[in-house]
């Protein structure tokens, strides 16, 4: 019986070095890729003040002033910004730190095709709160949940 290792299964070593850079090559793409969404929880999240019991009626006008002329005087959506009652918008989907986070850093367009979202000038984490109670009342009953 011949003991004699089979050659032929061996990687050469110009072909071996190649794989060993591809494979590095892909490990760094992951590794950028990762740290990616690391970046953006680094932003600090606006915060409502403790104990504000958001009211969905003091929202409801926030919202009519500072939003529905892009996202529809009844959240359905207009030419320049997407409906708010859509299952997008679902809270396990954009929780409410997102509604925070989009009205003080504005928001990249990554849903829709109306553009990047400008931040909302003048409005408080606290009437944010309130927004998206009004927001929240309205999903709900429309059945997003």
């Amino acid at each position: 019986m011949n003991k004699t290792p089979n050659r032929s299964l061996a990687i050469p070593a110009p072909r071996r070095d190649t794989r060993l850079q591809l494979c590095l090559l892909a490990l760094l793409i992951v590794a950028a890729a990762i740290s990616l969404p690391v970046a953006a929880q680094d932003m600090p999240v606006p915060q409502p003040s403790p104990g504000l019991m958001p009211n969905p009626a003091a929202g409801k006008t926030l919202f009519e002033k500072n939003c529905a002329s892009c996202h529809g005087a009844n959240l359905q959506g207009s030419d320049k910004g997407p409906p708010m009652l859509s299952k997008i918008y679902e809270p396990s989907h954009h929780g409410d730190a997102a509604f925070q986070l989009a009205v003080k850093n504005g928001s990249r367009a990554h849903h829709w095709k109306f553009g990047d979202m400008a931040p909302v000038p003048g409005l408080s984490p606290d009437d944010v709160a309130q927004i998206t109670a009004y927001v929240r009342l309205e999903q709900r009953k429309a059945g997003i949940q």
